[in-house]
C-alpha cells in the first residue's frame, strides 16, 4: 500500500515536454522542505492505494504520453514503486528532488524519463546539495533525464556554474525555471536573462506554463 495525495490527468507544465498530456500521481512526504514549495502533498487528505488498484487506474489513461509520479518525493517510496513499475501500462516520468541516488538504482531500470531538481541553496533555504545530485545523475543520466533549477533573485553565479558544470559532465539539458508567486514570475524578464546569459551548455529558460495557464 503506499498514500497518495491525488491522482489527475492534466499537461505537463515544466520542462522539455510541456504541454504533454500525462496522468499526474502525487504522492505524499518529501524529505526536503525547500521554502519556496507550494504543493499540497500532506497525508492526513491522502488515499492508500495497493499496486493493482493504480495500474487499473493507470491503465485507463492509455491516451497520456506518460504517468508522472510527483509529489512531493516519489523515490521514498521505493519498496512500492518496485511492485508497481514492473507493471505499468504507461511510460514512466519520475519528478524527483534528485537527492536519493541509492533509492532510484532500485527501480532504475523502469524508469523513461527523468526530471530532476538542483536545489540551490539561495532559493530553498537548504544546505548544499552538489554531492547528491552528482550521485544521483550518475544512476539517472543511463535514462533521457533533464535537470531543473529554480531560481529566485538571490541565485549567485558560483550556483549557475555549479549547476551547468554538473549538467556538461552528464551531457544533460538544464531547464532554468524562475520561482513562481502564484501565477506571476518572482524575477523580472531581465534578470530571467542575465541568468540565461551566466549559463552555458543545454540551456534553456521555460517557466512554469501551468500556472501561466491556470492549470493544475
Amino acid at each position: 500500500m503506499v498514500k497518495i495525495r491525488e491522482i489527475f490527468e492534466s499537461i505537463q507544465g515544466e520542462g522539455p515536454y510541456i504541454g504533454y498530456k500525462q496522468l499526474f500521481v502525487r504522492f505524499c512526504g518529501c524529505n526536503l522542505h525547500c521554502g519556496y514549495c507550494d504543493t499540497e502533498f500532506d497525508i492526513k487528505n491522502s488515499k492508500e492505494y495497493t499496486s493493482e488498484e493504480l495500474e487499473n487506474i493507470v491503465s485507463r489513461h492509455s491516451d497520456c504520453h506518460s504517468v508522472s509520479l510527483t509529489g512531493g518525493e516519489p523515490l521514498l517510496s521505493v519498496d512500492f514503486l518496485k511492485e508497481f513499475l514492473p507493471e505499468c501500462k504507461l511510460p514512466v516520468y519520475l519528478e524527483t528532488n534528485g537527492t536519493l541516488p541509492d533509492k532510484l538504482k532500485e527501480v532504475i531500470d523502469f524508469v523513461d524519463y527523468v526530471s530532476a531538481d538542483i536545489k540551490l541553496p539561495s532559493c530553498t533555504g537548504l544546505n548544499p546539495l552538489w554531492e547528491e545530485h552528482d550521485k544521483f545523475f550518475e544512476i539517472a543520466s543511463q535514462k533521457e533525464l533533464f535537470a531543473k533549477m529554480v531560481f529566485d533573485k538571490n541565485v549567485t553565479d558560483e550556483e549557475i556554474k555549479k549547476a551547468c558544470d554538473l549538467c556538461v559532465k552528464y551531457d544533460i539539458e538544464l531547464v532554468l525555471q524562475p520561482k513562481m508567486n502564484g501565477n506571476t514570475s518572482s524575477v523580472s524578464s531581465d534578470f530571467m536573462q542575465e541568468v540565461l546569459n551566466k549559463s552555458y551548455g543545454k540551456v534553456r529558460l521555460i517557466p512554469q506554463v501551468h500556472k501561466f495557464i491556470n492549470v493544475q
